[in-house]
């Protein structure tokens, strides 16, 4: 590599730069870039790199602006979606297991009020003559429950269920 340059590379860089070489050279300047290696080079690099650019500029199709802005409002919208849909996301559990302890708790006091019918229907058969009484006052001894055991039962019951709901929903909140 030589630090010398060419007394005519200035000129082959302004035609080269204005797109007219080879066209506007003179006769002897193109006989020159033909046996000067400098000019030579500067030719081949910059025709190469116009070239290239050219292959990558009709490569390269950019969508229009207005399909770019519509796709960026449709990511902001659905930005906005998601973050409304967290919460209630979170009050639909909650709805659902507050639900749940009201449908359980009915349950159960339903349930007892099927034990005292099966009781009452255990009664009416045994004065016909069937002994099932002792089968049903035995299921609910099993069962551990007493009248007096639902009145702490099912508000116990609710609360867990509560706590249970609230605690879901704030760890839900932070894994989101």
């Amino acid at each position: 590599m030589t630090l010398v340059s060419c007394m005519h590379e200035r000129e082959i860089r302004q035609l080269l730069a204005s797109g007219a070489w080879p066209q506007a050279g003179s006769a002897e300047l193109r006989v020159h870039a033909a046996h000067c290696r400098s000019c030579g080079d500067l030719i081949l690099v910059t025709q190469g790199f116009r070239s290239a650019r050219q292959v990558a500029a009709a490569q390269a199709r950019l969508e229009a602006p207005g399909v770019i802005w519509w796709r960026a409002q449709l990511r902001r919208r659905q930005a906005a979606i998601e973050r409304l849909a967290r919460p209630v996301l979170g009050a639909e559990i909650f709805a659902l297991a507050i639900t749940l302890m009201v449908a359980l708790g009915l349950t159960i006091l339903q349930g007892q009020q099927g034990f005292r019918w099966f009781s009452g229907l255990a009664e009416a058969l045994q004065s016909h003559g069937f002994r099932w009484q002792s089968l049903f006052t035995a299921s609910s001894a099993l069962l551990g429950i007493s009248e007096m055991g639902y009145s702490f039962v099912i508000p116990a019951l609710l609360v867990l269920g509560l706590l249970i709901s609230v605690i879901g929903y704030l760890v839900w909140d932070e894994l989101k």
